[in-house]
């Protein structure tokens, strides 16, 4: 489905489904301490009913699904879902998809203990969801918000890949990271309240090609560039990074995490 907000990209389209299968393949890369500071808050653990917002090829949901929470999971590409069903299906885990965009959302009162939203929490109508997210979470539910970056200032690597992503999208608004809380709206506190939030470093470590891949399956690149500028970008990173990577490496990332409460 492709997707034009003003606030992203300078308006730019994108198109998640076009990368659905490098997504599934290179973006599942949290290392263990990102879902150990998840369950260490006793979050999505057994006992739990949770909700996972845009959840693209099922990242969470399934890296998460030895805890023992039942997973329902949400995206507006129907080819994210389909991956997250596959790779699900594959791993032998019960786990409920529906394509359906998070202002759509149609749960029963109360039906959550958790809603998860890793990497996509400010594409929301905020205005429209949250009266939703607070509906269908129960009195006590949290609303858990997830990010992870790499850091281009300082990581060479990072910053070099970055750099050629902006050469072909300049308007780009996913460069350029640094160390930040999560950014909550306004209207968020109008139905939850700030329990907790913790930013933290993280090494991920990649080879050449799931570098390669990872960035290739970013917004700006594989889900906005037309085929022949895909094309061109491939081999300019394929290049870029003989140039400049071993086989294997670490790149610098942060990770934050923000808890709501329902009020």
């Amino acid at each position: 489905m492709l997707i034009k907000n003003k606030d992203i990209d300078a308006g730019k389209a994108f198109d998640w489904g076009r990368t659905s299968e490098e997504y599934a393949k290179y973006r599942d890369i949290y290392p263990q301490e990102f879902y150990q500071k998840i369950v260490d808050r006793k979050l999505c653990i057994e006992g739990q009913n949770v909700l996972d917002l845009g959840t693209g090829t099922g990242v969470l949901p399934r890296n998460m699904y030895r805890y023992g929470a039942k997973w329902t999971g949400t995206d507006i590409s129907e080819n994210q879902i389909e991956q997250a069903k596959r790779l699900s299906a594959q791993a032998g885990m019960n786990i409920e998809y529906l394509t359906v965009p998070t202002e759509d959302i149609d749960f029963p009162d109360e039906t959550f203990d958790v809603i998860t939203a890793c990497q996509c929490f400010w594409y929301f109508n905020h205005e429209t969801v949250m009266p939703k997210l607070a509906r269908v979470l129960k009195e006590d539910g949290k609303l858990l918000i997830l990010y992870m970056a790499w850091l281009p200032f300082e990581d060479p690597i990072a910053g070099a890949s970055e750099d050629l992503v902006l050469k072909y999208s300049s308007n780009w608004s996913g460069a350029g990271e640094i160390r930040k809380p999560i950014w909550i709206p306004d209207v968020v506190y109008e139905t939850f309240e700030m329990e907790e939030h913790e930013e933290y470093d993280i090494m991920v470590p990649f080879t050449k090609e799931s570098w390669h891949g990872r960035m290739r399956a970013c917004r700006g690149v594989g889900a906005s560039l037309p085929k022949e500028e895909l094309e061109r970008w491939d081999k300019e990173h394929r290049d870029l990074l003989e140039q400049i990577a071993p086989e294997t490496f670490e790149v610098l990332h942060y990770a934050a995490l923000t808890v709501l409460k329902k009020k």
